[in-house]
């Protein structure tokens, strides 16, 4: 999995905007103004995302790659290291998971304008 790979992935996906509010090495993915995905230029590459607390604990026994998310709630976000320890279907399976998590979170006048996008 590489990061442009990524960055493609997510931008295809319904009312999502990137921006580099922190700095120029880790852009940020948001739906509606919410961000689902936050990348990391540097070495170790990475990124953050969203997670159901009980399946972020379950990814992260199961994979070394994966932690508790990086300057994030640690209950709610992970961090995943991209190696070659994790599947490209996974990950891109737990973005997907993210951006849910955000859009069903979303107030109901963001739903309805997200629907029209």
């Amino acid at each position: 999995m590489n990061l442009e790979t990524i960055r493609e992935y997510c931008l295809n996906k319904k009312g999502v905007t990137e921006s580099l509010p922190f700095n120029e090495d880790s852009p940020v993915y948001k739906v509606m103004g919410k961000i689902f995905l936050i990348a990391n230029l540097n070495t170790p590459v990475s990124i953050n995302i969203k997670c159901d607390p009980e399946k972020a604990v379950e990814i992260r026994e199961k994979y070394d790659a994966v932690t508790p998310g990086y300057h994030m709630n640690k209950l709610h976000w992970n961090t995943i290291e991209f190696n070659s320890s994790i599947s490209d279907e996974e990950i891109l399976e737990w973005i997907d998971d993210s951006y849910n998590l955000i859009v069903q979170g979303l107030k109901k006048a963001d739903k309805e304008k997200l629907k029209s996008i």
